[in-house]
């Protein structure tokens, strides 16, 4: 079973600076015998607050002949608590209406694919408890099966024991839920997006790949990361194990977020010294 992972598309209508890259994608998905794509989020620039960015990206996704599963990033439905768009009931039905499920599974063969919403981990609250709850069972009656899992942010960036990376990865307490269903469960494989960095490693018996992004890359904006700046995908290889391999894709762009920062997310764009002195 072939898996092409994308991620962090950043697609948008009304703000099309990634936009170019979305067909030599296409095409390359279309032509690699893949049986299945999975996206891990960020399918848009702002489909947190926009039916429109949702509807667009999603109109984008039906050019893909391959069958698609799509977990959300925080630019589609929120993030943690006190950040200027945090998770909550409007945006996640937004995007179960327009998107689908925000987590879900499916039996391929000898395996079980399990997409999780990331950003719920960390809202303690209902939805987030629904969800590990729902994944302990999904995971109890795999019946046998290996195990895969799709999700927007990494276990981790630096160390498998780090703190609180704030908005990175999986927060402590939520990680540590996640380590101990890893363990128990036969989890061969964690595959993420979101910090626009490619990578592969291991966590235990569990290898962990960060997908390439497919929109942009990072200059100076944010600190270096493991791994490697790569626009393109990832190809997964399922057998009686798991093979991976980070493909820069022909024809896309590495563009770097740092040139328009302050015209797609003018939130996160640094601030100008006379900002910082007020």
């Amino acid at each position: 079973m072939k898996i092409i992972q994308i991620t962090d598309t950043h697609l948008s209508q009304s703000k099309p600076h990634f936009n170019g890259n979305w067909a030599p994608l296409v095409c390359w998905i279309n032509e690699t015998g893949a049986d299945l794509v999975v996206h891990t989020g960020d399918l848009s620039v702002d489909g947190a607050d926009s039916d429109e960015d949702l509807s667009f990206s999603m109109d984008l996704m039906r050019q893909v002949s391959v069958p698609m599963l799509i977990v959300p990033g925080n630019h589609d439905v929120g993030h943690l608590p006190g950040s200027a768009q945090p998770v909550n009931a409007e945006r996640l039905a937004r995007w179960r209406r327009i998107v689908g499920p925000d987590y879900w599974v499916k039996d391929i063969g000898d395996w079980r694919l399990i997409g999780l919403d990331s950003l719920l981990m960390g809202c303690e609250d209902t939805e987030e408890q629904a969800q590990f709850d729902w994944l302990q069972r999904t995971l109890a009656e795999r019946g046998g099966r290996r195990v895969a899992i799709f999700a927007h942010k990494p276990l981790f960036v630096d160390d498998a024991q780090e703190g609180d990376t704030g908005y990175w990865s999986v927060r402590p307490l939520q990680r540590r839920r996640l380590y101990d269903l890893i363990a128990a469960h036969d989890v061969a494989f964690f595959g993420s997006g979101h910090l626009h960095w490619s990578w592969k490693g291991q966590f235990g018996q569990t290898a962990l790949v960060w997908a390439p992004p497919t929109a942009f890359i990072l200059d100076k904006m944010e600190r270096e990361m493991p791994g490697e700046r790569l626009i393109g995908a990832a190809v997964h290889e399922f057998g009686e194990d798991v093979t991976s391999e980070l493909v820069a894709v022909p024809g896309m762009t590495a563009y770097f977020l740092d040139d328009v920062v302050e015209e797609v997310y003018p939130q996160a764009a640094p601030k100008k010294h006379s900002e910082q002195a007020q």
